[in-house]
């Protein structure tokens, strides 16, 4: 009895031993990471869905599974702070409906992990959204929740000031404090500051953020004052370079009321979408230093076939327009994280969740076109090779975490551990 307990023993201590220190290793790709002031080839190590090493070399017989990414560039997954997910109701010409995307088709084939809809729903539909939307995705899903608590289902809606309730709004907000990360007004045709008033009375009150779509220009609610006198510090502007606000005045200069809103503490987001990024706007705004705290889309039916297309396509404008590829790294992963006050995300620290990107650079003669189809060339293009959700390998262009065919059993059937394989799951025999 004593010698099979001490075989037993043996085996067992054996077996611990052999089990490797990691699920999966990145070897030799150049890590971008904002937060830790990292841009340099590392290896990076994962374990258990979190990020387990950074460093200059890491032994590929640690880990379960190596994957060369060589040439390659590896960030944080990347985080769009501005799109349209709630579909699947059905309603027609609405956010909350034949207007919005689901998100993991779109997000996950482009290196974006985690986005926030930006005010699809407002507190009277949050719940259905949350049910059919967000809990469902592998994409992890945040939101701005609407003043308008009908949500964004057009103008019969959004102009309706009786529904724009910062009390309930609030009180739906610190329910599901965890995944709605602010306040959202938009498209509001009226003179009124109502739906701005609103929207930061809820978001005081939550202690979040509020996000503007100023909706119509008005000589009654200048720019100037929605950013200098309206908006708190840590209050988002999007579509900054939209040029239907008065982003710059008329010889060409940004508006002093946006350096002076940023001064404050305001934050200006891309928020590309269909109708909301102009050139004539970008080019001379960046050529002042005029740049944007966050790059986010505006993704819906619209703007994903016209000329935003996806969150790499907008990245590439910026890279197009002279920003580094670290600034603009920075500007889709660690800067959008911390505006929505999730820090946890957008980093590559020992820690914290495996959320990662691995992008090529293309080079060659490319073009790029804004909300009116006007043209811009650039010489980079970025492709997503490599998307890892906690720790899962969620997309694969060209199957870089894959075995080659030839070196499979005649019956394969599994080419992949389900310890960080998420590709192909695992058979029931």
């Amino acid at each position: 009895m004593i010698s099979m307990r001490y075989t037993s023993l043996v085996l067992l201590t054996f077996g611990l031993a052999a089990q490797p220190r990691y699920d999966l290793l990145l070897q030799g790709g150049r890590v971008i990471d904002a937060k830790n002031n990292l841009s340099a080839v590392r290896d990076v190590a994962i374990k258990n869905g979190a990020v387990a090493a950074v460093a200059p070399h890491i032994d590929a017989a640690d880990a379960l599974k190596a994957v060369n990414v060589a040439g390659l560039i590896v960030t944080p997954g990347l985080v769009d702070i501005h799109v349209h997910v709630f579909a699947g109701t059905g309603e027609r010409n609405s956010y909350a409906g034949d207007n919005s995307v689901y998100p993991d088709p779109m997000m996950l084939r482009v290196g974006v992990t985690t986005v926030a809809d930006a005010g699809c729903a407002g507190w009277r539909n949050f719940e259905e959204f949350k049910e059919k939307i967000i809990d469902r995705s592998k994409t992890r899903v945040f939101a701005f929740l609407n003043i308008v608590g009908a949500g964004m289902r057009g103008a019969r809606f959004e102009n309706n000031l009786e529904d724009m309730q910062s009390a309930p709004a609030a009180e739906m907000a610190k329910k599901y404090r965890d995944v709605i990360v602010g306040f959202k007004t938009a498209h509001y045709a009226g003179p009124e500051w109502t739906p701005v008033e609103r929207a930061v009375e809820a978001g005081t009150a939550a202690n979040i953020p509020v996000m503007v779509d100023f909706g119509t220009d008005h000589p009654e609610r200048p720019i100037s004052d929605l950013l200098t006198k309206k908006l708190r510090p840590g209050d988002i502007y999007t579509h900054c370079y939209s040029g239907l606000r008065h982003e710059l005045t008329d010889d060409g200069k940004v508006n002093p009321g946006m350096i002076e809103g940023r001064a404050r503490g305001v934050i200006f987001d891309v928020g590309h979408g269909g109708g909301s990024f102009a050139w004539r706007i970008a080019v001379p705004a960046i050529k002042q230093h005029f740049l944007p705290d966050s790059i986010s889309t505006d993704l819906h039916v619209g703007s994903m076939n016209a000329g935003m297309k996806d969150m790499l396509n907008v990245m590439d404008k910026f890279l197009a327009m002279g920003l580094t590829l670290d600034e603009v790294i920075a500007r889709s992963t660690w800067n959008p994280a911390r505006e929505i006050k999730h820090e946890e995300l957008g980093n590559l620290s020992v820690g914290s969740t495996a959320d990662i990107a691995v992008l090529r650079v293309e080079r060659g003669d490319f073009g790029f076109t804004d909300m009116y189809g006007a043209r811009l060339k650039g010489r980079e293009k970025l492709t997503c090779e490599l998307t890892l959700r906690a720790g899962k390998v969620v997309y694969d262009l060209n199957g870089i975490t894959r075995p080659d065919w030839t070196t499979l059993p005649a019956k394969y059937t599994q080419t992949g551990d389900p310890a960080w394989d998420a590709v192909t799951p695992a058979r029931r025999r």
